[in-house]
């Protein structure tokens, strides 16, 4: 069993999501953002980030954090302040002896949609469509820290299977618990 807490950072509006992952089950525990616009400055950003990944962490006890990556921007100002945020929320887990992942986010798109350039909208419909959210969330922020979360399961579950697959078929009869129908 894995309890694996998945985050989309920001200083702005922070994704959340804790995944339960039991024989390849998934069971999304809790989802939502920590909303900072309010908040008077940067340190008082990054303390509510740390303060809510340890609330999230004391919470649900997760084993795993799934991060998305900062990723190559032309603000240099905006990745400073993503990079901030994600460093925040990596050492709070890290202090609680959690293992680390982190992803792009078109690698989060690719496991999530098959394409690393899939919209926001596409992601939220997709989750939907494997029946992990009820609904498209109004905040793609906390269905982006879902899919980061997901993306670890898939990861570990591809890693953990044997074999190769030779084509879809192949790959099909050796995942039939994958299939939604």
């Amino acid at each position: 069993m894995s309890i694996i807490l998945g985050i989309d950072p920001g200083t702005i509006i922070m994704g959340f999501a804790v995944l339960e992952s039991v024989n390849n089950k998934l069971d999304v525990i809790t989802l939502g953002v920590e909303k900072m616009d309010k908040l008077p400055d940067q340190n008082a950003k990054l303390k509510r980030i740390f303060e809510k990944t340890n609330e999230l962490i004391n919470t649900y006890h997760p084993n795993i954090l799934s991060i998305e990556a900062p990723f190559y921007g032309k603000n240099v100002q905006s990745m400073l302040k993503l990079g901030r945020a994600q460093g925040v929320v990596m050492a709070a887990c890290l202090n609680k002896e959690m293992e680390v992942f982190e992803f792009s986010p078109r690698k989060i798109k690719q496991a999530i949609t098959g394409n690393g350039n899939a919209a926001k909208e596409q992601i939220s419909a997709m989750l939907h469509y494997m029946q992990l959210i009820k609904e498209d969330s109004p905040y793609f922020d906390a269905t982006d820290a879902l899919a980061a979360a997901v993306c670890f399961h898939l990861k570990n579950k591809m890693e953990v299977s044997q074999g190769k697959f030779s084509g879809w078929s192949n790959f099909i009869k050796q995942n039939k618990d994958r299939i939604i129908e």
